[in-house]
Parts: structure tokens; C-alpha cells; sequence
């Protein structure tokens, strides 16, 4: 088993979010932690998201969650193995 930190960027967030969901839901068992972060302000809600990912599991599935959600339009993937 590998550790891996994946940080995923959404942009537009509200399109996407919901694809985006299903896809960490499918690989939710890989998955130790997960945190989205997205700016709020009293007028506004930021239309870019990030989630940052703590995963657990052989690099060959991290690659198939990866290419899962590079597949969907307005999703950057990048992570470091430690």
C-alpha cells in the first residue's frame, strides 16, 4: 500500500461537483480523508472548488480514480506517492 495526497480542482464547481461526487463515492473505499475548500463571501460563492484527498491503496487504483476524473470536463488532477 502507497499514500498518496491527490488534490483535485473543479471549475465551473457547481456543473461538475455532482460527476465529481459520484466518482469519490465509487472509490470511497480508498479514500482516508477527504477536505473541500471553495471561498464564501457574504455576496458570493466561489465558482472554483478544491478537494484535497488522503488515500490509502496501490498506485494502480489511484491511476484509475485519476483517470476518472480527468475525464470530466473543468477537473485538474495532480498527487504525489510518499
Amino acid at each position: 500500500m502507497e499514500t498518496t495526497i491527490m488534490a483535485i480542482r473543479i471549475n465551473p464547481r457547481s456543473a461538475h461537483a455532482p460527476q465529481v461526487q459520484t466518482i469519490l463515492t465509487k472509490h470511497g473505499c480508498i479514500i482516508t480523508t477527504r477536505l473541500g475548500l471553495h471561498e464564501v463571501r457574504e455576496d458570493s460563492c466561489s465558482e472554483t472548488g478544491l478537494i484535497i484527498l488522503h488515500i490509502n491503496s496501490e498506485l494502480a487504483r489511484v491511476k484509475d480514480l485519476e483517470n476518472e476524473l480527468k475525464d470530466v470536463e473543468g477537473v485538474e488532477v495532480k498527487y504525489m506517492t510518499l
